[in-house]
């Protein structure tokens, strides 16, 4: 095992808050356990549930490290006992149950990915926490299928700009809304077949009028509240919903009756609490079936903005504008 520090730097929040609650502290080095592996991060990626745990509605799992970050890419730099698929020294991007937002970082690895050839380690920081999700969302719960239509919320966020691209590459008719009008072309450009401004008015009369009446195949939703009856009005007969987020509230009035006659089935899931083994098989189909895209060019991470990670305040008062499109990531 190289030679490591005994402790580290890592952003640290001591009460929820707003931004600058957060601030640099250091603690002990931790070392893997069993099926584990220790990376030096790169970078990190930013991302939604952060700023959730930042402001105290969104704590972390009892045996996940209680510092920020969920995603990150680097080098690892020692290995748990039974590790045999990772070699020391190995670049590679992770899904990682929190701590991202240091310059070390524990996770399984099961869960580690390698960079993309051709990609940098600030770019493969941008993809695991929205590959995971929208991959175990939209195909493995929803089974969206090539030539199917899919309407995709919150189009030029870091979750929207990659269900767009990847149910686009993988022969969807991509439908996306949108906040504000200059984001709409960024949302064409992603592969976007149409994008709507949800706050033009209502989504749904489109939505029909583009699909010859018959509604989309599949809703991916980050929206949540007074958006899930007009998911189920612009939904097909048979459609799927799958909801990942609830940014307009988490809680609706269900016109339960529309469910049951267009024999709707509505999934969803969180992916932090899910087992090790789940996120395994999310990670293994993502090897298998999404990254040769990658490596081929035919998905590319946005990333709208970097900061230096003691700067971490500075990129979620950003996020929380909404004005961003695609991903904000912290360099290490």
């Amino acid at each position: 095992m190289p030679d490591l520090p005994k402790d580290y730097a890592h952003i640290a929040f001591s009460q929820p808050g707003a931004p600058e609650v957060m601030h640099l502290s250091r603690s002990p080095l931790p070392l893997p356990a069993a099926g584990q592996v220790l990376i030096r991060v790169a970078a990190a990626g930013v991302n939604g549930p952060d700023i959730k745990q930042r402001v105290g509605v969104y704590p972390p799992p009892a045996d996940a490290s209680p510092i920020l970050g969920l995603e990150v890419a680097g080098e690892i730099c020692a290995l748990g006992e039974g590790v045999n698929e990772w070699q020391l020294g190995d670049s590679v991007c992770a899904l990682v149950p929190g701590g991202g937002y240091g310059e070390y970082v524990l996770t399984h690895a099961s869960h580690c990915l390698p960079v993309p050839e051709g990609m940098s380690l600030v770019e493969a920081a941008a993809l695991p926490e929205t590959f995971f999700t929208v991959w175990g969302n939209l195909f493995m719960r929803a089974g969206l299928k090539p030539g199917e239509s899919v309407l995709v919320h919150g189009g030029s966020g870091g979750i929207g700009s990659t269900a767009i691209q990847l149910a686009h590459a993988l022969g969807a008719r991509v439908i996306a809304t949108t906040g504000s009008d200059d984001k709409v072309d960024y949302c064409r450009g992603l592969g976007a077949d149409e994008v709507l401004n949800y706050r033009s008015g209502n989504f749904v009369e489109p939505v029909l009028a583009l699909t010859r009446g018959q509604g989309v195949d599949v809703v991916f939703d980050i929206a949540g509240g007074d958006f899930i009856n007009l998911n189920l009005q612009a939904l097909a007969m048979d459609g799927r919903m799958v909801s990942v987020a609830m940014q307009r509230g988490a809680k609706a009035e269900v016109e339960i009756f529309r469910l049951m006659a267009k024999r709707i089935r509505w999934t969803g899931s969180t992916l932090r609490p899910q087992s090790v083994a789940a996120k395994a098989a999310i990670a293994g189909e993502l090897r298998e079936k999404v990254w040769p895209l990658l490596a081929e060019g035919k998905l590319t991470p946005h990333i709208f903005a970097t900061f230096p990670l003691a700067d971490a305040a500075k990129a979620h008062a950003l996020m929380e504008t909404g004005s961003h499109r695609g991903k904000l990531v912290l360099t290490v």
